[in-house]
């Protein structure tokens, strides 16, 4: 049998719970729904460092956040791995192509891939007209920008609709034909590489879309979905410091409980709309693969890089430890029935990025790197997870909010690394983490045990945090650890 072809399709801040399958009362993702139906959604899925960088070095690498280094967000720092899953899967006779948002440095760095078509989005250091070297070719590491302005004019702009790409409460509709967003190009550029490969040579296609990270901007259509719906109320903790929340900011966690419903309801409406699209352009793309006669020679792996809190306990955007934020939606599909995986099933394995990489490798028989500390899906994709990992831990360097984080998926512990603060979820009950159960007496066995497991991740970091068998506040936090800066 021939090695299959390989579709990673990857998204930017989509929520766990963003699935009409899964019971959401408010969007609608049929394309999506359908692979869960007929693949495998593993329930428990998260990543260990919620923001786009780390996420991408778990992806790339197999690698813990321990050994790829990135424990945090933090630009321009090269990638020089020696191993990547682009560059593995070439070397084992695939024709390899990424569409969309690598979020690497230097911007044009392959990663192993043969070729790029590049849009990372908006990202600060590209854009800034005195610091970086790319500030005045910035559409030199941006192919959809250079495709834009030759269709929309020269100068269109990423900024042109006046949403900062980091505003997670603010929405309208795009402002330009549908087909000239974003989401339509990544499609349209992933099309084009079915035509234009190897036929001789299996095929990597790596989809990565940016949206619906901000700017919140579906098409008008899109938009009009949701903007008359009742939205229900977002989730607030008992633990929430409700005063701290009204004088929130326009920062990291923007902890803003004043802010206005009808501007919540409207970011929400956009969020969602940028979903459905998402899910109507994925459709788009599984239709071509039929088109092309590859989709039943083509295993399909669908993730999204972190969520999105959206309103959770009166916060936004990403990288804290909560579900909203860490936990994201994974999706195994194999529409011709190749790799005998139990179409339907939830798998109850506690999943992370890192396992993407060797999920792929196994599939191409292709050899896993010593490098790689992740596990191949397909096995608990067939029901086969015997001494699969017992839990995971996640971590962000996030200032005051630093925090490391070791969950099953049952059971969450969560340690703030400057303050000591100690929050104990029992998800199985409480999925929404509504109710911080730290300092109930009933708990203090499982916070025991989930501390220690904490303290064995993290003894021996360079930071310092474990001293005598102990937690240490207070240790300066790192985005980046030593041995790749």
């Amino acid at each position: 049998m021939n090695p299959p072809n390989l579709l990673l399709i990857t998204v930017d801040q989509m929520r766990y719970d963003c699935l009409s399958a899964l019971g959401h009362p408010v969007v609608e993702t049929p394309n999506l729904d359908a692979m869960v139906s007929q693949g495998v959604l593993f329930p428990h899925a998260y990543s260990a460092v919620p923001s786009c960088i780390p996420a991408r070095a778990a992806i790339m690498t197999g690698m813990s956040q321990r050994s790829h280094g990135r424990v945090g967000y933090q630009d321009q720092v090269p990638w020089q791995y020696p191993h990547m899953l682009a560059g593995e899967l070439a070397q084992a006779g695939y024709h390899t192509q990424c569409v969309g948002k690598m979020h690497v440095y230097p911007a044009r760095n392959l990663c192993g891939f043969h070729n790029v078509v590049l849009h990372d989005g908006y990202l600060h250091h590209n854009r800034d007209k005195h610091g970086t070297p790319y500030a005045e070719h910035f559409d030199q590491v941006d192919d959809y920008m250079r495709w834009l302005r030759r269709e929309a004019g020269a100068s269109a702009d990423l900024t042109d609709l006046g949403l900062d790409c980091n505003a997670s409460t603010v929405g309208r509709p795009w402002h330009l034909p549908e087909a000239l967003h974003p989401t339509n190009w990544c499609v349209t550029e992933s099309i084009d590489f079915l035509r234009r490969r190897d036929p001789g040579k299996p095929f990597f296609l790596w989809s990565s879309f940016v949206r619906p990270h901000s700017p919140l901007d579906p098409p008008q259509a899109y938009f009009d979905m949701y903007k008359d719906m009742e939205m229900p109320e977002p989730p607030v903790g008992d633990w929430m410091d409700a005063a701290a929340a009204l004088g929130g900011d326009a920062g990291p966690t923007t902890k803003l409980a004043s802010l206005p419903k009808r501007r919540l309801d409207r970011a929400r409406a956009a969020y969602y709309g940028l979903i459905t699209h998402l899910d109507d352009q994925i459709g788009r793309l599984l239709q071509a693969l039929g088109e092309y006669g590859v989709l039943n020679d083509t295993l399909v792996l669908f993730a999204s890089d972190h969520g999105e809190l959206m309103g959770d306990h009166h916060m936004y955007r990403k990288s804290l430890p909560y579900e909203g934020s860490a936990r994201i939606p994974l999706i195994l599909w194999d529409p011709g029935g190749r790799f005998g995986l139990s179409a339907g099933s939830i798998p109850q394995a506690v999943v992370e990025l890192r396992d993407v990489m060797p999920t792929l490798l196994e599939a191409a028989g292709a050899p896993v790197p010593d490098t790689v500390e992740g596990a191949s899906l397909l096995g608990p994709a067939r029901g086969e997870a015997v001494g699969w990992r017992p839990y995971l831990h996640g971590e962000h360097e996030y200032g005051e909010r630093s925090h490391h984080f070791v969950t099953d998926g049952r059971e969450k512990y969560v340690w703030f690394s400057q303050s000591g603060e100690e929050q104990f979820f029992d998800l199985t009950a409480d999925p929404a983490e509504l109710v911080d159960a730290a300092r109930d007496p009933a708990c203090a066995d499982r916070v025991a045990i989930w501390r220690e497991r904490l303290i064995r991740e993290l003894e021996g970091r360079e930071e310092g945090y474990v001293r005598h068998g102990r937690l240490v506040a207070g240790q300066a936090p790192q985005s980046c650890l030593s041995h790749i800066r």
